[in-house]
């Protein structure tokens, strides 16, 4: 299993929400860009960022922490918030972004997954975040009548191979990941699952392993130090 450490972006600082709420966010990191090379110094073969900004309004905010980040640290990057258009993911892919992960656009126009996934392939994921099982979007704050379950269907059905499932209740509270809810999904799809939301400590991390997930994002959990990422990263090989 991966360990995706995460880079929430908020005003070009590392935050963490709490259940999505932005008026909940803090500031946990100093440069991301030193957060990203502390990541690659454990180890890290991947790193999961996040334009929260972007999530918000729609279009991309802090490109250039992400591209510095991109540049400098060398580890593939993945990215999400803000991405609506083809446009914003040719630019992001030629700045180097190795995954664009796709929300809100997602559910609101399949035919722009359908083009995206016909263009880049395994380098567009979909971010499925759910709130009581129904797919939320617009940076967490609408949420729709579309069960996740489902959603997730209709994206494999389109060639997604790469599906980030959060359970929004759980993200950033430390109290653990919502292990029924990923597991319905592991076995209602063939994608790659990469669970989001609640991750507490290295036994979390032990019990996704073991259910044959893919990947794991983990963010607070590594700034309050309940997790060491070198010891998480070399445990989940």
């Amino acid at each position: 299993m991966i360990i995706f450490p995460a880079i929430d972006l908020r005003d070009g600082k590392c935050v963490r929400l709490y259940q999505g709420k932005f008026e909940e966010s803090e500031v946990v990191g100093e440069e991301p860009l030193k957060v990203a090379m502390s990541f690659k110094e454990c180890g890290a073969e991947y790193i999961h960022m996040v334009d929260l900004d972007g999530a918000l309004n729609g279009e991309l905010k802090n490109l250039k922490v992400i591209s510095e980040v991109v540049k400098n640290v060398g580890v593939p990057v993945e990215l999400g918030g803000g991405i609506r258009d083809m446009k914003t993911i040719d630019m992001l892919i030629q700045a180097g972004v190795s995954r664009v992960i796709l929300g809100t656009a997602a559910l609101k126009n399949p035919e722009f997954v359908m083009e995206a996934v016909k263009k880049y392939g395994e380098k567009v994921a979909v971010g499925i975040d759910a709130k009581n099982e129904k797919v939320a979007v617009s940076g967490w704050l609408d949420v729709s009548d579309v069960d996740y379950i489902d959603f997730a269907k209709e994206m494999e059905k389109i060639g997604v191979k790469t599906i980030i499932f959060t359970d929004i209740s759980k993200d950033g509270t430390l109290q653990g990941p919502n292990l029924e809810q990923l597991g319905k999904i592991q076995s209602s799809v063939s994608c790659n699952i990469i669970a989001s939301g609640g991750i507490k400590d290295i036994n979390d991390l032990k019990t996704i392993n073991n259910m044959g997930i893919y990947g794991t994002i983990t963010g607070k959990a590594i700034y309050s130090g309940n997790i060491n990422l070198k010891e998480a990263i070399e445990l989940c090989k």
